[in-house]
């Protein structure tokens, strides 16, 4: 019996390749297959050509397509490699994507079942002073300026702060990798999170591969985001950034996370003690101090390059944990609720609401039942 074969031309799929990230010696090496169709001396079969689509992350119908689709992400992303201009990461397209679906399906059932959610989307200009933002931003998540001094860790600080912000109408998403793949890991470098703003359904995305302390900055920066109503995602190092809404944001965060006036009252020139009790990153607290005169230029060159060096010797330990309890941060509990919530009322069916938590069959069931 003749096998059909497909004429795919090479340089369709040498776009597959350069979409997913990696090279095409690398390719080859992972789909030995591909070989020989770049170079036309066989066609894949049909189900020789799902498999190529299933392992390189691309839609199927897109091996069919006249025209390449055109994909970008729809926000500015800044800072580190996903700063780059006409710069792609498939992992992060991916979440993005993932997000927006959510956010799309949330405003629809929000909005139809007249639930009211966040207030403060838009409130804001850059014109906004930055202690007017931070005392209005102290209001809406009932915090005052020592609030992390009592947390025992900068976990906490991350969860009892993920919590206010939820609580205000904001639908929260941690995640270090795309969906449930453990294989796209979502790299700091390239994603640390974003803001996807709407009036009805407000995203926050945050990037849990990174540190607790850097979350927390990521949590408050974003939100401002929200408040300026403008949506934007930011990775990689955790310098300044000179864009003007950028900076804004992370002087408020800054402000927020390390009040001036409690770190002048605090401040005993030791940015690892301090560190501590704001749960901040010691490198926020160093620009803080610095900002405020409290460390000389030569003190913060000097602990800079301790600092850099440091960084560059931190291992990544394993998280491993429960996979429902993982699952509840990825997908989010609010998000998570209206979801249950939908399909209890028949707003939903099963197979969309597989499709937008990422979870399927009894282990969806598991979920719901046990964790929401």
């Amino acid at each position: 019996m003749t096998v059909e074969r497909l004429n795919i031309q090479p340089n369709l799929l040498r776009w597959v390749i350069q979409r997913a990230g990696i090279s095409e010696e690398k390719a080859i090496e992972t789909f030995p297959l591909l070989n020989g169709w770049l170079f036309q001396e066989k066609q894949p079969t049909l189900n020789q050509l799902k498999k190529f689509a299933a392992k390189f992350y691309v839609p199927f119908g897109y091996l069919f397509m006249s025209n390449l689709p055109i994909e970008n992400i729809p926000f500015p992303m800044f800072r580190g490699e996903a700063g780059q201009q006409d710069h792609f990461n498939l992992n992060v397209y991916d979440t993005v994507m993932n997000v927006q679906a959510r956010q799309e399906w949330l405003e629809e059932y929000l909005e139809e079942n007249d639930i009211k959610t966040c207030n403060f989307i838009g409130s804001i200009t850059t014109k906004t002073s930055i202690s007017e933002t931070v005392r209005r931003l102290r209001s809406i998540l009932d915090l005052d300026d020592r609030w992390a001094f009592s947390l025992a860790t900068p976990d906490a600080a991350v969860s009892l702060l993920g919590q206010k912000i939820e609580d205000t109408g904001v639908f929260l998403a941690y995640n270090g990798v795309v969906g449930n793949n453990t294989h796209r890991p979502l790299k700091v470098s390239e994603c640390r999170g974003f803001a996807l703003v709407n009036e009805k359904a407000p995203y926050i995305f945050v990037n849990s591969a990174d540190s607790k302390s850097a979350q927390l900055f990521t949590l408050i920066h974003e939100v401002v985001h929200l408040m300026l109503g403008v949506s934007a995602g930011h990775a990689g190092s955790e310098v300044l950034n000179h864009e003007a809404t950028e900076n804004y944001c992370d002087m408020v965060a800054a402000e927020f996370l390390v009040p001036a006036s409690v770190l002048r009252e605090i401040w005993i020139n030791d940015t690892k003690s301090a560190s501590r009790r704001f749960k901040a990153s010691e490198l926020v607290v160093a620009r803080r101090a610095h900002d405020l005169c409290l460390m000389s230029d030569t003190e913060y060159k000097a602990f800079w390059a301790m600092y850099s060096q440091r960084q560059l010797r931190i291992k990544k330990k394993s998280t491993g944990g429960s996979f429902y309890l993982t699952s509840v941060k990825r997908v989010g509990r609010n998000f998570a609720i209206h979801v249950r919530n939908a399909v209890n009322n028949k707003q939903l069916n099963y197979t969309e609401a597989y499709r937008l938590t990422g979870l399927y069959g009894k282990t969806y069931d598991k979920f719901m039942t046990n964790n929401i």
